[in-house]
């Protein structure tokens, strides 16, 4: 656990090392909090321990064992953590790619949930990528004592999560109903600032047509009275996209990348349609 919220996955584009810079983001009041792209959950689960007039969460990925795997923490968590101990005391190469070959459509909610949080602890980098069938291909990572089961923040999500609603949905099913008075955060996978840029986090890719589908909708929740941010990379295409919002600048540490040379700070963007108030 870091900056007192706590964590269960270790996610691309994570928001934890940002956290800070984001706070003065964040509306001083929120009736409901809307997160599509949650990842790892840090904004939801840093809003809910500090907003507690906050009536309900609404957290959607189109990723669907990351759904499920949310919904195993939130509802078993006691099996949950037993089992990832077990997982723990097995792990070994051969076990990483016997438990990465198995078919996911035949596991059991809770055998899903453990396969990804083992995976997740245990492949290169935390990297979560499929291939064009949908199959996690990530290899496995080179630790000697990876942390499988985060057993205390496992406990404390478990809690947090009992506000919220989880859901597989697309970003703009999952904010139909969101109404004046409520937070919306879109953190989508990024526009690529080159070829290689790592975005394919499902089967699905996220391109141009996407990212002007997701303007659309900020847009239309602007219209509604909601309060709305977004994160996305420092690029002209995104710039233009919300054209007439207030845009802001922060420094992003990214590790993500084959080529060393690459990894360091880097500029991104957060776009909202209200004007921030410094808190930091």
């Amino acid at each position: 656990m870091s900056n007192g919220i706590p964590s269960f996955i270790k996610w691309a584009g994570g928001k934890k090392q940002l956290l800070e810079q984001f706070k003065q983001f964040f509306p001083d009041k929120i009736e409901n909090y809307y997160e599509s792209f949650v990842g790892g959950g840090t904004i939801g689960f840093y809003l809910l321990k500090t907003h507690p007039e906050i009536k309900k969460i609404y957290l959607s990925d189109i990723n669907k064992e990351l759904v499920t795997t949310y919904k195993v923490v939130k509802n078993d968590i006691n099996n949950l953590i037993n089992l990832l101990k077990q997982y723990k005391e097995k792990h070994n190469k051969e076990f990483y790619y016997k438990i990465r070959s198995q078919e996911v459509n035949k596991l059991s909610e809770l055998q899903i949930a453990t396969r990804f949080i083992y995976l997740n602890k245990t492949c290169f980098n935390g990297l979560y990528r499929v291939n064009s069938k949908g199959q996690f291909n990530v290899p496995i990572g080179d630790y000697k004592n990876p942390t499988i089961c985060q057993e205390e923040d496992l406990r404390e999500i478990s809690k947090l999560l009992q506000k919220d609603d989880i859901s597989v949905k697309q970003f703009y099913d999952a904010v139909k109903k969101a109404k004046k008075g409520d937070f919306i955060y879109f953190d989508p996978p990024y526009y690529p600032l080159n070829r290689s840029s790592f975005t394919k986090y499902t089967k699905e890719q996220f391109l141009e047509k996407e990212q002007e589908k997701l303007a659309e909708v900020f847009k239309d929740l602007d219209k509604r009275g909601c309060k709305v941010m977004l994160s996305n990379s420092d690029t002209e295409f995104i710039k233009n996209l919300y054209r007439g919002y207030y845009i802001s600048v922060v420094k992003a540490t990214r590790m993500i990348n084959c080529n060393a040379t690459k990894r360091g700070k880097i500029n991104e963007i957060v776009i909202t349609n209200y004007l921030i108030q410094k808190k930091i």
